[in-house]
């Protein structure tokens, strides 16, 4: 599924990793929202260190650039151990993940981010180790063929998740702790820019970073990226300092509205508007009018239309709600009318 790169889109962008890197905290007291997360995390680090012991294996579950990969970081920083980080398709044959766990010490953490991608085999293969921190594997072939077992590192795995249902029951119940992240709030959001832009080295008023706060969809990567979007607008037309103009300047050059939409967004909300009457129109229809691939529309663009009440799933196909009509200025007369007039977009 080929994605075009978009500005707001929750995912890691190739460029991305080193900045990320140096905003990332350390310690739960600096990882900024997720409250009911940190709370159960704490007291599990806290006990697990009063025992001597590893903590349970934990899976992190929820959209894209809310911090699980930051979090993980984060426990093992607390819990003062070493973090071995890969992802479910970078672990081909089972021998990659036995290397892998012979390696580490006892009490390590190993990150699986998209774990839901692990092949069978791998998955299967990882049962005994999670359970009774053992490795099987067949020494020979043939009639002399021997099951064998060597113990592994006591250790916790945590895996991160965007697509918990892919996730197989078997696998599942093998974690001791399921946490979910949700997009977070424009304040924690604020807090997030604002100690971004510490960080960074910029000069950045309040009221701008109220303003990227509430442009970032839910998503800390979303509005760092646009606070470095930001700050490249200021240091060349605005002598470096982010101010609320500047920050909205800025944003609507990269045609990025008050609610975080940007024109793949909007096309998406006008066509199912415009072309065909505000709905319903089936995925592949949907697709095909503005030139994408249906999966990619269904993964990639429709969760935050859905996400702010702009786009219904029936079982006739999609339809833009009434805050969809109203948003891009649209008159609305209920579902089914036919003579529904179009005014000029906002954009």
């Amino acid at each position: 599924m080929s994605v075009p790169e978009r500005v707001v889109a929750p995912a890691r962008q190739p460029d991305e990793a080193q900045i990320e890197l140096s905003l990332r905290p350390r310690s739960i007291g600096e990882y900024i929202g997720q409250e009911k997360v940190k709370a159960n995390l704490a007291i599990a680090i806290e006990a697990a260190r009063a025992r001597g012991e590893a903590l349970d294996h934990i899976l992190l579950h929820g959209p894209p650039g809310l911090g699980k990969t930051t979090l993980a970081n984060v426990i093992a920083n607390e819990m003062g151990v070493q973090i071995k980080v890969t992802s479910g398709p970078a672990i081909a044959i089972p021998g990659d993940l036995a290397s892998t766990l012979m390696a580490m010490q006892p009490g390590d953490i190993l990150f699986i981010d998209e774990i839901h991608r692990l092949s069978r085999l791998v998955e299967e293969a990882l049962y005994p180790t999670m359970e009774d921190f053992a490795w099987d594997f067949i020494l020979g072939k043939g009639m002399a063929a021997k099951m064998m077992r060597l113990q592994v590192p006591h250790f916790t795995l945590i895996g991160a998740t965007t697509r918990y249902a892919l996730l197989s029951s078997p696998l599942r119940d093998r974690f001791g702790t399921t946490l979910r992240l949700d997009f977070q709030t424009p304040e924690a959001l604020e807090e997030i820019v604002t100690r971004s832009a510490r960080i960074l080295d910029i000069e950045i008023e309040s009221e701008a970073s109220t303003e990227i706060a509430y442009r970032s969809r839910g998503t800390p990567r979303i509005a760092n990226r646009l606070l470095k979007r930001v700050r490249d607008f200021a240091e060349v037309r605005a002598a470096g300092i982010v101010t609320l103009d500047v920050a909205r300047a800025a944003l609507a050059l990269l045609e990025i509205d008050g609610l975080g939409l940007d024109d793949i967004d909007r096309r998406v909300l006008a066509a199912i508007i415009d072309k065909y009457e505000g709905g319903p129109v089936g995925l592949t229809t949907l697709a095909a009018a503005i030139s994408e691939d249906p999966d990619t529309l269904e993964d990639v663009y429709e969760p935050f239309l859905l996400q702010l009440g702009f786009l219904d799933r029936t079982p006739r196909g999609r339809v833009a709600t009434r805050r969809a009509f109203e948003h891009l200025g649209r008159a609305y007369r209920g579902p089914g009318d036919t003579d529904r007039v179009a005014q000029q977009s906002l954009f």
